[in-house]
């Protein structure tokens, strides 16, 4: 058996779509649940996969689609992979100007896994190139096959249902029990929010917004509240002007060091290395 190649990280993050190129030796995560969808390719080896749905492999070349607030764990060795994780609203964009959708429907994957798809691998495959490669004209071709990717998974993969709980709000596709809080979450990051403070914003006591939440998300207040936190750290890591420091007060730390370890939780990795990895624009 020939020698697991270096590892390699390359990251670009942006508003609408992040894209995470990983060649590692070990994997062990747990994705939080988030309001944004994700489609995970392995491009090398096998994946272990356990969602709040389903759980198997994911072997090379096969996907993982997740809907929005659906968390899981993430574990491999020797793996090789691409994570495309894709905002509600650009998803949502596309599915509109397609004629699949309207006011007051939302967009589900029908598959959460992906087993013989040749064109979503091909995709996958170029997107990794063009993330890897220091060539002029990058961010233009990414952001083709970006859309490129959301048209293939509309075409093949969506349900388009008529939804009286979700709606698209200024911080992604969110049930609207608990939009009210999770705004409050996005708006005060920087704050020490207590249960009851972020309770308090969808106007139900503490106890019963826990079940709540814990039943429509799959995870805790606090728990989404540090992937918020994380997901904000990864979008300000990609301005050189800030230093760590400073970041990890605009998310909601009071130390450097008490921020690198929920990040490092959250990614695998610490803010300095995640940003060296980061694809530069």
């Amino acid at each position: 058996m020939s020698p697991f190649p270096p590892p390699v990280n390359r990251f670009l993050i942006s508003p609408q779509y992040s894209l995470y190129y990983r060649r590692v030796k070990k994997l062990d995560g747990a994705p939080e649940a988030r309001s944004d969808y994700a489609v995970i390719v392995v491009l090398d080896g096998r994946l272990k996969f356990r969602t709040d749905q389903k759980s198997g492999s994911l072997l090379t070349d096969q996907a993982l689609l997740i809907n929005p607030s659906i968390g899981g764990h993430l574990a491999g060795q020797s793996v090789e992979l691409l994570q495309l994780i894709l905002a509600p609203a650009l998803v949502l964009d596309h599915a509109v100007r397609m004629h699949l959708t309207g006011p007051g429907t939302t967009v589900a994957f029908r598959l959460d896994l992906v087993e013989h798809d040749e064109r979503l691998t091909q995709l996958a495959r170029s997107l990794t190139t063009e993330l890897k490669d220091e060539k002029p004209g990058r961010e233009i071709v990414l952001r083709a096959l970006v859309e490129q990717v959301v048209v293939h998974l509309l075409r093949h993969y969506s349900n388009i249902r008529r939804s009286e709980e979700l709606e698209l709000s200024r911080v992604g596709l969110i049930d609207r029990r608990v939009r009210r809080s999770v705004e409050l979450m996005h708006a005060q990051l920087e704050q020490d929010l207590s249960l009851k403070e972020i309770a308090a914003a969808s106007y139900l006591s503490p106890f019963h917004f826990l079940r709540v939440f814990k039943k429509l998300t799959g995870t805790t207040p606090h728990a989404y509240l540090a992937n918020i936190r994380a997901s904000r750290a990864q979008l300000l890591l990609a301005e050189p002007n800030l230093s760590v420091t400073e970041i990890s007060s605009r998310v909601g730390y009071s130390s450097p060091s008490h921020f690198t370890k929920a990040f490092r939780q959250a990614t695998g990795l610490t803010p300095r290395a995640f940003r060296k990895a980061l694809h530069s624009s």
